[in-house]
């Protein structure tokens, strides 16, 4: 049996653990954060086996009497199933049952719990024994007394008044004692027959599970090649994420720096578009300011000459009258207000910081800066680097552990294992065939018997009822006991023959009743009913029953080990659950595959190897000292030294001491309320000069001090702080430079370690799949159930529940047969013609 050996190890290929890993992670520190959560990976479905075997039957129309077998034997038999007292018998009896044995007090109170469990059996065995004993002797008694004209015996019959009442009662009640004698002989009939057929239908049950036995040995391999197939996907998976650990653990560790490293280039790059934005301000200050200063000089020389020259008309002759003096008088008090105010001329020169905000432009800070980018953006490929020769290692070690896992399953002669045990299942169904023609032969004597039964209650039943129609038919009320006909006479015979008959089979038929009752009676309760409610099982799963030092017995004899906490209950269950044979049977107790899963899919090699994982980012410069030179050189330009005070107070002073356009109008109107003439003309000629120099000189210079304004208020803003801005960028950038050089460490360490346990990951959900397989889907156990419940439907629907309908009808038929004798000798008397009468004379 070497094969069956074989095959068990391969049915427990598979299994997973995880239990050191589960350990190691149990005793690591807490981690600051959560690792990133693994891809889960998709192994597909294990090829299910379908089985044919329906383990579950339905009796139809004949269950209504099994179920009243059923409640007449719960009513004689209301015990519980007696577990415990079983089990004392059988662990006190292991040795052999003595006669002396029975003599000590255990074996005596166990004796008399039997007794009290079966007193209603041994009630009714009883009254069946004295049954099948006193009907042979009373009816000889009955026999002899009739033969001496006594117990009815005599011919002759006293005439009564209710005669004819009486014969009526007495034919009635034989009907109907008749007709349940047919209906107990019906439903004995019924429970033989339903033996006959069920027995044609164990043939199906039989090809069925031998079919599904053959299913389980030969999808087995297939679903534990599937298993092993399946580690490629975790490989895959696993040299796949290798394949890009650049972007994978390069990608954390910069998602990580990128925290602090980003927003200090961030401020430098700021800072050096801050540079053209001020170099662009210092240009148009120098613009509007040169622009300002001769437009300032250009406006004096206009607004004083049109001062003299207003006033040189207002000197006109016209002035004098003394209704226009007084407008004259006011427009001459106003020419005071015709000058400028705002004087640029003193403000300092910005060419100087200018000249130095070009040189330091010179150099592209930004350019510099984008490099920087560029150096902590190829963190992912320098881990690439990096870690060339450990993933090349790594994935030769994925390689030889695939083989190892492949060249497992072929360790074992699966296919002669394979062969041998369909040979033995072949063989088994021959031979069990061959027993097929027996059996039916077997089955037909059984029938032919039960039908001869049967056949002695039915011919006690063709004398009754040929006695009723001929006694009935031939009975004449004319007629005397004496003169009565040959037919009633013949019915009264046929009754008594009847009679005769019931006294000859109803011991025999008794017999078989008793002994039937008492075997199938007890098979059903200490068996089927077990049997079916599983408290069979927990007797034979009791520790210890066996043997004292041996604790379970399916292990015992199965594994040689009595200690592994498996019972066939457990078994049972299992199994119809349809759950692997691997996880049922607690096969890791056999063959411990953990051992070999931990040192082949994961193992401390490879373990170590992942641990080797270094990264090393010194190279890695954000800044180079051309962008720290520059930055310092446009923070010591002279943007701050610029006196912005005196730029804001002139640039907000207006261009001229009065709005020229509101004098202009005001002017037209003082004109407006001179008589019309030559000074009015003139008067109005000013104004449109006064409004030409605003519109061709002030608004100019008007623009340009809006520029000059918004330029100075952007440098002041830009060189408020100016140096310490520089330095705070400078710090931020070493200090970044600094985490990535010392303490960047804790966070590679840090994203490794998750890296790691990614990968470690993909392997842990492989073994929790092939554990999960193990458990419910690969080599399925349910044709075991299935056997049980097979033998369960044969041995018990089948069989015992149609026996026991049988005896039930039978022993119905047999009872009734003793008032069918009462009934049948009280009517004979009254259809048989009589030697002699009562004579009345009047």
């Amino acid at each position: 049996m070497l094969w069956t050996r074989w095959l068990v190890l391969l049915l427990c290929w598979g299994a997973t653990s995880g239990e050191q890993q589960a350990d190691e992670s149990d005793g690591a520190p807490p981690r600051q954060r959560s690792p990133p959560p693994v891809e889960p990976l998709d192994f597909g479905f294990v090829p299910a086996a379908v089985y044919d075997t329906h383990a579950y039957y339905e009796p139809g129309p004949i269950g209504i009497l099994f179920h009243m077998v059923h409640a007449f034997l719960y009513a004689i038999q209301p015990n519980p199933f007696p577990k415990e007292m079983i089990v004392k018998v059988i662990q006190q009896n292991m040795g052999g049952i003595k006669i002396e044995e029975w003599r000590k007090p255990d074996n005596v109170v166990l004796l008399l719990q039997w007794i009290y469990y079966e007193v209603g059996f041994l009630t009714c065995a009883t009254i069946g024994i004295t049954f099948v004993v006193l009907i042979p002797i009373i009816g000889m008694c009955f026999c002899v007394c009739r033969c001496c004209e006594n117990c009815g015996g005599e011919m002759h019959q006293r005439q009564r008044k209710n005669a004819d009442c009486q014969r009526g009662f007495y034919t009635a009640s034989l009907v109907a004692t008749s007709i349940f004698i047919i209906l107990g002989v019906l439903i004995a009939y019924a429970a033989n027959h339903n033996v006959t057929t069920q027995i044609k239908s164990t043939r199906r049950l039989i090809n069925t599970n031998m079919r599904d036995l053959k299913t389980f040995a030969n999808n087995t391999p297939a679903q534990v090649e599937y298993l092993t197939a399946q580690y490629t996907t975790a490989k895959n998976k696993v040299l796949s994420d290798l394949d890009n650990i650049g972007p994978l653990l390069g990608g954390r560790i910069h998602s990580q720096l990128e925290k602090e490293v980003v927003p200090s280039l961030d401020t430098a790059l700021r800072m050096a578009g801050a540079m053209r934005e001020t170099k662009e301000a210092l240009e148009n200050v120098s613009s509007s300011l040169e622009v300002l200063q001769e437009g300032t000089a250009k406006l004096q020389a206009s607004l004083s000459g049109e001062r003299a020259s207003l006033s040189n008309t207002l000197s006109d002759p016209a002035c004098t009258n003394g209704a226009v003096s007084h407008t004259c008088n006011t427009i001459r008090s106003t020419l005071a207000q015709l000058g400028i105010n705002a004087d640029f001329s003193e403000l300092p020169d910005v060419s100087h910081a200018l000249a130095n905000v070009n040189t330091v432009l010179k150099t592209d800070l930004s350019n510099i800066v984008q490099k920087g980018y560029s150096s902590f953006n190829d963190t992912p490929k320098l881990v690439h680097e990096q870690t060339k020769n450990i993933v090349s290692g790594v994935k030769g070690m994925l390689d030889k552990i695939g083989t190892e896992i492949n060249s497992f399953s072929k360790m074992f002669p699966v296919q002669e294992s394979l062969v041998n045990f369909t040979n033995f299942l072949n063989q088994g169904q021959k031979n069990i065939e061959s027993y097929y023609s027996q059996v039916d032969q077997l089955d037909f004597y059984r029938w032919i018997g039960c039908v001869a039964a049967l056949c002695m209650v039915v011919l006690v039943l063709a004398f009754n009822t040929l006695g009723l129609l001929c006694g009935a038919c031939g009975y004449d009320k004319q007629a005397t006991p004496t003169t009565r006909g040959c037919l009633s006479n013949t019915g009264g015979n046929l009754l008594m023959a009847g009679v005769g008959f019931s006294f000859i089979f109803a011991w025999v038929l008794m017999a078989i009743v008793t002994t039937l009752f008492v075997v199938g009676g007890n098979v059903e309760k200490l068996i089927c009913e077990p049997l079916a409610n599983r408290q069979l099982f927990k007797i034979i799963d009791t520790p210890f029953l066996v043997h004292p030092a041996k604790k379970n017995f399916l292990p015992g004899m199965l594994f040689q080990n009595p200690n592994i906490d498996l019972t066939l209950g457990s078994l049972y269950r299992d199994c119809h659950e349809n759950n692997g044979l691997y996880h049922s049977l607690q096969l890791e107790t056999m063959f411990n595959i953990n051992s070999f899963l931990n040192r082949t899919v994961y193992n401390k090699d490879l373990a170590k190897v992942f641990e080797s994982v270094q990264v090393d980012l010194q190279d890695i410069m954000l800044l180079e000292q051309a962008g720290r030179d520059n930055l310092i050189n446009f923070a010591n330009s002279g943007v701050g030294e610029i006196d912005y005070e005196a730029y804001l107070a002139e640039v907000n002073k207006g261009v001229t001491l009065v709005d020229l356009l509101s004098f202009s109008t005001d002017l037209e109107a003082q004109a407006d309320q001179l008589p019309r003439g030559a000074l009015e003309n003139a008067l109005k000629g000013h104004a449109s000069s006064i409004r030409q120099i605003h519109r061709e000189q002030v608004v100019p210079m008007l623009q340009a001090m809006s520029t000059l304004s918004q330029s100075i208020k952007q440098l002041q803003r830009m060189s408020n702080n100016l140096p310490v801005k520089v330095t705070n960028i400078l710090s931020a950038i070493d200090a970044a430079e600094y985490l990535i050089t010392h303490n960047a460490s804790h966070v590679v360490k840090r994203e490794t370690k998750g890296y790691i346990q990614s990968l470690e990951g993909y392997f842990k959900q492989y073994r929790e799949w092939v554990k999960n397989s193990l458990t419910a889907e690969v080599a399925q156990c349910k044709p075991i159930s299935n056997i049980v419940d097979s033998m369960e439907i044969v041995a018990c629907s089948f069989i015992v529940d149609s026996v026991n309908t049988f005896w039930f009808g039978l022993g119905g038929c047999c009872i009734l047969l003793i008032p069918s004798i009462i009934f049948s000798v009280k009517l004979a008397k009254y259809y048989r013609r009589m030697d002699t009468e009562d004579v009345f004379e009047e």
